[in-house]
């Protein structure tokens, strides 16, 4: 049940409290990581396994791909020469490996943890929409299988918070309800997902493929399978189909049956398209690239004259911290609960805050206009506009026309000269077609995403902040995305920061 909440009290639940996060490597991990630390540095302790062949090089992947990073300049301004023996007495690497049992950690290490953890948060996944079958299966499913079984182990253990997608819904239209996906339950009639019978399915041709020695036709095959058994069941790829196995594998561990006797309040967090930092630590900052950036990266090196996406259509995008704030807003709000049943959040904006494709096309479009990239002879490219395809069928139709043709023209060409010179344009070109229509068949589902995510949860989570909207102190733990402007935040901060943080990194 979700109590009266406030910044106060949210801060005030993490003081001296023992923390495991997965996947702090990640973009969402790192700003949970400077969250928590900067409101509350009495934290006790927050152990962070990433992985690594030993502890020093754990510290040192904690140093690199963490803690150094930009993100991270408002907490050492807070500490000044103090900041790294702060970051040495509260944050611990741990070398582990999520795809092992017990985590691939020592025994004593485990002890130490089943003693002293309050919270675990995994945020840890492989998000490759085409990923090896088997290695999606390892972090994504069995990751989690082996994180339940520490938390089963951890005497203090408060809550459990999972991070998976709000794509776990696959192709869907309508309103997609924040309920926990059923045990066995699949997206197509007449289908049943056993989880042990996808293990048993991958590990037998992997063999053979290693016992073969063909490393490529081993990468291509377990690809393909993923693939192949995700649209068996009606999801579009393997992220998403073995993200909703994740949460299965969950429900199945620590909520159903057996597991429904060690008490621990689960939640789950399904964020839309995560995007840059909205306010704090630092506006605009990200990493990796996200679906609806191929459209920004592609205006600003001017290579993009076409994509696939109906500018009315609702693009479900929440910065990345306030999907952050949710987390830590909803830890608290189930800590210590007596339920075993799981919490799920859709931490998303198109029900509560809907924006259109043509927010970002116009910001995009207004941005470039504004600050024209210079080419490579100094002179400032010109922003043209692009066409959208409002249909697969459209751009599919497109592409054999503008360049299908012309391709199977070339490859004639090469065929009746003997060209060397044709033959190798012909396969570069091929190449390149086979990738982009591969990207389409993959990335497709979501750019024409008609579904908008129902968020009763959240609005009751965000109703239970006592904190008045206006305050400073719902500036500091936001999670309703209507005090954010669309338009200011993409022309202001997020283009800004894919063009700082992503494209010229």
């Amino acid at each position: 049940m979700v109590g009266t909440m406030d910044e106060a009290r949210i801060i005030e639940y993490f003081k001296n409290k023992s923390i495991l996060i997965t996947g702090s490597t990640g973009f969402l991990g790192k700003i949970l990581v400077e969250k928590i630390l900067r409101v509350q540095p009495d934290v006790r302790k927050i152990y962070l396994p990433v992985r690594a062949v030993d502890a020093a090089t754990a510290k040192q992947r904690m140093q690199t791909e963490v803690i150094g990073k930009e993100l991270f300049g408002l907490l050492k301004e807070q500490h000044g020469k103090g900041f790294q023996s702060f970051i040495d007495e509260k944050v611990v690497p741990l070398a582990a490996d999520m795809m092992h049992q017990n985590l691939g950690l020592e025994e004593s290490t485990l002890q130490e943890l089943a003693k002293d953890l309050n919270i675990i948060v995994n945020g840890a996944a492989t998000t490759n929409f085409y990923e090896r079958y088997d290695v999606a299966l390892d972090v994504n499913v069995m990751g989690v299988k082996y994180l339940c079984q520490l938390a089963k182990k951890c005497a203090n253990l408060e809550v459990f918070l999972h991070v998976s997608t709000a794509y776990v819904c696959g192709e869907r239209s309508g309103v997609v309800q924040e309920r926990a996906l059923r045990e066995g339950e699949t997206l197509r009639e007449g289908t049943y997902l056993d989880i042990e019978t996808e293990l048993r399915l991958v590990g037998e041709p992997r063999q053979q493929l290693e016992d073969a020695g063909d490393a490529k036709a081993e990468r291509k095959a377990m690809k393909d399978l993923g693939l192949a058994r995700a649209r068996h069941f009606g999801w579009p790829n393997t992220y998403v189909f073995t993200k909703a196995m994740g949460e299965m594998m969950l429900q199945e561990q620590l909520v159903a049956g057996a597991g429904r006797r060690h008490g621990i309040p689960v939640v789950i967090a399904r964020p839309s398209i995560i995007t840059s930092v909205h306010r704090d630590p630092l506006p605009g900052w990200i990493e990796g690239t996200r679906t609806i950036d191929a459209i920004i990266i592609g205006y600003a090196k001017q290579s993009l004259s076409c994509f696939l996406a109906d500018l009315d259509l609702i693009m479900d995008v929440v910065p990345g911290d306030l999907v952050v704030n949710a987390m830590m807003a909803a830890m608290v709000a189930h800590s210590r609960g007596s339920s075993s049943e799981m919490a799920v959040y859709h931490v998303t904006s198109s029900m509560r805050h809907p924006a259109a494709y043509a927010v970002l096309y116009r910001t995009g479009w207004r941005y470039f206009l504004e600050n024209p990239r210079v080419g490579k002879d100094g002179v400032a490219v010109r922003t043209r506009p692009v066409y959208f395809f409002r249909t697969i069928a459209s751009f599919r139709a497109f592409m054999a026309v503008a360049y299908a043709l012309p391709l199977q023209l070339l490859r004639l060409l090469s065929l009746l000269c003997f060209g060397l010179l044709f033959a190798r344009r012909y396969a570069d070109l091929s190449r390149k077609y086979s990738f982009v229509m591969q990207l389409v068949d993959l990335y497709g589902p979501f750019a024409l995403f008609k579904a908008c995510f129902d968020d009763l949860n959240m609005e009751k989570l965000r109703l239970s902040m006592a904190t008045p909207p206006s305050s400073a102190a719902a500036a500091l733990f936001n999670l309703d995305p209507k005090n954010i402007d669309w338009d200011d935040y993409f022309y202001r901060i997020h283009i800004p920061g894919v063009m700082k943080y992503v494209l010229n990194k």
